[in-house]
């Protein structure tokens, strides 16, 4: 008898011990499980009201932004609303001076504001010689063209025998390739010389300055 209590008492103290460890894990488990239940939705659901509200707010905005562009007849001239000739021009410092004269040839006013842009081009195919004109100046006012009438963007012409020729690569020209401002399509204008083929001259073969009322 005395040697199974001896056993007995050895073995309680055991279980006694699993049961504690068993009760302190039941409660740690147990306050855990309805925490997680209570943050777990509103970190989840934080994001998901966030996406929905950009969502909303882009597609809200898309049709207000195509409402606001502009349409395509916006009264500027065009290529096939004028004329353009050089006129005649003044020498000095080792260049020609000559107004580029815009004509408004169509039956409806047009405006044109800013700097033409102007190339040499060469050959058959009218590929482009060297850099576009330099702009010079600041940007004007703009210039309404009624049926007749006539504007102008002065335009210098440097003499490119000063330039070093390795450098300047001279090439016969045989006029001027004109967008007019804001203008996709292009005007050419017979105008026989030499330009630079070359885009590295220490400066500029052409300068133009911002269109005004001849």
């Amino acid at each position: 008898m005395e040697m199974v209590r001896t056993k007995l008492s050895r073995f309680f103290p055991v279980a006694a011990a699993s049961a504690g460890v068993l009760a302190l894990a039941a409660c740690g488990g147990g306050g855990s499980t309805p925490a997680a239940s209570t943050s777990t939705p509103s970190t989840t659901a934080s994001p998901t009201t966030t996406t929905a509200t950009t969502v909303a707010s882009a597609s809200t905005a898309a049709p207000a932004t195509q409402a606001t562009a502009q349409p395509a007849g916006n009264g500027l001239c065009k290529a096939g609303d004028v004329k353009l000739a050089l006129g005649q021009g003044d020498a000095g410092a080792g260049s020609v001076y000559r107004p580029l004269l815009i004509t408004n040839t169509s039956a409806k006013p047009c405006t044109v504001q800013g700097f033409p842009g102007v190339s040499y081009v060469a050959g058959s195919d009218g590929h482009q010689v060297g850099k576009d004109a330099f702009r010079e100046g600041t940007k004007g006012n703009a210039v309404k063209l009624n049926p007749g009438q006539t504007a102008a963007a002065d335009i210098q012409f440097v003499n490119v025998h000063n330039f070093d020729p390795a450098v300047c690569q001279p090439t016969p020209v045989k006029g001027l390739r004109i967008y007019l401002p804001q203008e996709t399509a292009s005007n050419f204008v017979p105008a026989d010389g030499t330009g630079c083929a070359s885009t590295k001259i220490p400066g500029n073969q052409l300068a133009v300055k911002t269109v005004h009322p001849a």
